[in-house]
């Protein structure tokens, strides 16, 4: 008797105890389910969700393998078992995941008008099996990722999973709520899509966390950027600050210099994510920022200080080796360094952990490279003969004029990975809609430069992993360096890149076109300006034409500004010693276009037109006053005519050619060997001794034109 009292006894506390959990339905189709997981039992996204929520909650799965949300989709949720079993569950906590596999081409063509309609008739349903007939909490999901390697991303895939997100954020807005995103966290890991559908284990747990936090709205509560922290340079005429909070969480923030303040607050949304706006700073400094978050999460606070932070002007210095190229490396490094001490300058210097140089990596770099920790932590810095010497020789050379220029604070971020490719820089987004060709087999794909794809092999020759990742990876760099910067505030980006894209000129006039593109939106500047290198002279044959579709690019990408360094090249060296005149040419460039500075010539001679007449051509340039045969670099021919100009007839035979300044911004270009000239070239030599320049001794560009 006293045994089935006992037995009793613990029946009735176990099913008062399941009573009083809370219960999560995960309503979704395959992913939910853990198709493709050895272990779904344990490694299923709602498994892992119940080891993160603990006993006080009761979580279900109710996913079903090729489940559409679409009613008269091939296999439509609410006809499964699992919804059925969902709906019997009673939950007081819904999660939905469901539109992936609308978007087979027999679903979403055909009933699109109808999806918002079902998804909110799936929710109806939910909320009237709810405890009281209304759910507690409704977790409405942006869809997980489908990658380029599926089989009909680009026959409609692609374009109906974006349909499909914009409709379930309709939905979401429509019930009140903002969809919680388990995009975004999993877009940048193709690496952990086997099929690019099913997450994998590592995959899968993500997924949990995303899940977790938008069912408790616990995000570990307030996080910046590591890029937001003391001793940095807020841009001061577009101050943001933006970071990671709990949901619901107000995030007020204080500003306070001498004799100023400023306070402002945010909301963190059901992702955890906040902004705020502030009005803009007076330049200079030093000011304090106190940050507090309170009220999301049972009461909780957190609260952030930065400290001697400075207003000004902020800009970000990218590209491959040669903007990476150091102070301490150039033929001035010793006077360089010894005038580095300079307190308007701050520096955010991102180096990379392992360098992409002739060697096998270690092999426990594998795994820190696929989880995007490719860059060593950094802060801000104030810019002193120890720290500028390692900094980018170019960058450096870029801010200190803009500091002396404009007498206020600059804060240089330097992002530049040796022999980094043009793509592997651009978001994943954007290469798959506009050009994911560059995606396809990347280690044989003709579209990365052959020496890129060796020179990763070589790195990564250790992995097993078939889908181990490298720097060199179209986006990589995108998602392991330009995404954590959070989007801190800058005024503009100087860009010297191209050697790893030399090979192929017109597919680098679509991925150039498509990274400015790319980092406009990421900032939410469509008119940041882009002020970038033309190629040096290298005796590598493809050069000259690079160089032109270079000049090209500046005048039809708004916005953007070239500078020329021919004349400081190494026939032999890709790595030109001499960055003090590139950084200073960039500056002049930024001064003339952002700063007001009118007077100042941005640049040497750009031609942009000629006409062809009996026996010559005559070029016309901008910034052409003073044309003359000039020495402006060390490579440049100290000839005291104008040398490497060229004619060429019908025949597309080229001779040499004689100039000569025909008046303003113009040159008279004849050849004894070409009678009736239709096209003329000037520094068309992979390593050229072109010395045209303007009046300001700025050299011109290489360039090609032709009888239209």
């Amino acid at each position: 008797m006293r045994h089935i009292l006992l037995v009793t006894l613990l029946l009735f506390t176990s099913l008062t105890a399941m009573a009083d959990k809370i219960k999560v339905a995960c309503v979704g189709n395959s992913v939910t389910y853990g198709y493709g997981l050895q272990d779904r039992d344990h490694d299923a996204y709602p498994v892992r969700l119940q080891q993160m929520l603990g006993d006080e909650y009761e979580v279900g799965n109710f996913g079903k393998s090729g489940a559409t949300l679409l009613r008269h989709g091939h296999r439509p949720y609410n006809e499964q078992e699992e919804y059925k079993a969902a709906i019997a569950f009673g939950a007081e906590i819904a999660v939905i995941h469901l539109g992936l596999n609308d978007t087979d081409p027999r679903n979403w063509p055909n009933y699109r008008d109808e999806f918002e309609s079902d998804y909110q008739q799936l929710i109806d349903d939910l909320h009237k099996a709810a405890p009281g007939g209304k759910l507690k909490k409704l977790v409405v999901c942006r869809m997980t990722p489908i990658f380029d390697g599926h089989s009909r991303f680009e026959s409609g895939t692609r374009d109906w999973h974006a349909e499909i997100q914009q409709a379930i954020e309709r939905v979401a807005l429509r019930n009140g709520i903002e969809t919680l995103d388990l995009y975004t966290p999993l877009h940048c890991r193709p690496d952990l899509f086997p099929d690019n559908l099913h997450p994998n284990p590592a995959g899968a747990l993500i997924l949990a966390q995303t899940v977790y936090g938008g069912v408790t709205g616990n995000w570990g509560g307030l996080k910046l950027a590591s890029v937001y922290s003391d001793g940095m340079v807020l841009q001061h005429d577009a101050p943001v600050l933006r970071g990671r909070a709990n949901a619901g969480d107000v995030v007020e923030v204080s500003v306070k210099g001498d004799h100023y303040s400023q306070n402002g607050k945010a909301t963190a949304d059901v992702n955890g994510r906040w902004e705020l706006h502030l009005k803009a700073l007076k330049p200079g400094g030093p000011y304090t920022i106190d940050l507090k978050a309170k009220g999301g999460v049972k009461g909780q606070t957190s609260s952030v200080t930065l400290h001697d932070v400075l207003a000004g002007e902020v800009w970000l210095c990218s590209g491959q080796s040669n903007m990476a190229f150091r102070l301490n490396q150039c033929v001035t490094a010793k006077d360089d360094i010894a005038a580095a001490d300079n307190s308007l300058i701050r520096l955010y210097d991102m180096k990379e952990r392992w360098e992409t140089n002739n060697s096998e990596w270690p092999a426990d770099a594998m795994d820190a490279i696929n989880n995007l920790d490719y860059y060593h932590p950094t802060k801000w810095t104030s810019c002193s003969a120890e720290t500028a010497a390692r900094f980018s020789a170019i960058g450096y050379h870029f801010g200190r004029v803009l500091a002396d220029s404009l007498q206020m604070p600059i804060g240089l971020i330097n992002n530049a990975i040796g022999g980094s490719t043009t793509e592997s820089w651009v978001d994943r987004t954007t290469i798959e809609g506009e050009f994911p060709a560059m995606l396809r087999a990347w280690r044989t794909n003709d579209f990365i430069q052959d020496w890129c794809r060796g020179r990763a092999a070589k790195n990564i020759a250790q992995s097993q992993n078939p889908a181990q990742r490298h720097p060199y990876l179209p986006c990589y760099l995108y998602e392991s360096g330009i995404a954590p910067l959070d989007a801190f505030p800058i005024k503009g980006v100087i860009w010297y890149q191209g050697e790893s894209n030399a090979h192929n000129k017109e597919a680098h006039d679509r991925i150039f076109t498509l990274l400015v593109d790319s980092w406009r939106q990421n900032w939410k500047n469509l008119g940041m300006p882009v002020y970038f290198v033309q190629l040096s002279s290298l005796n590598r044959p493809s050069w000259p034409w690079f160089r032109d579709s270079q000049r090209i690019l500046q005048n039809e990408i708004r916005n953007t500004g070239m500078v020329v360094t021919t004349d400081l090249g190494d026939s032999l060296d890709v790595h030109p010693r001499y960055k003090k005149e590139v950084g200073e040419r960039l500056a002049r460039l930024a001064l003339h276009e952002r700063y007001g500075y009118e007077r100042l010539t941005p640049c040497g001679p750009m031609a942009y037109a000629a006409t062809f007449g009996k026996g010559a051509a005559t070029v016309m340039f901008d910034y052409g006053t003073g044309l003359h045969a000039g020495k402006s670099g060390p490579v440049a021919s100290d000839d005291h005519r104008i040398v490497t100009l060229e004619l060429a007839g019908a025949d597309g035979i080229f001779y040499p050619a004689e100039g000569e300044a025909a008046g303003e911004g113009r040159l008279k270009v004849t050849s004894k060997h070409v009678k009736d000239p239709v096209s003329v070239r000037y520094g068309w030599q992979p390593f050229t001794r072109g010395n045209l320049v303007n009046s300001d001794n700025l050299p011109a560009s290489t360039f090609r034109l032709d009888k239209k």
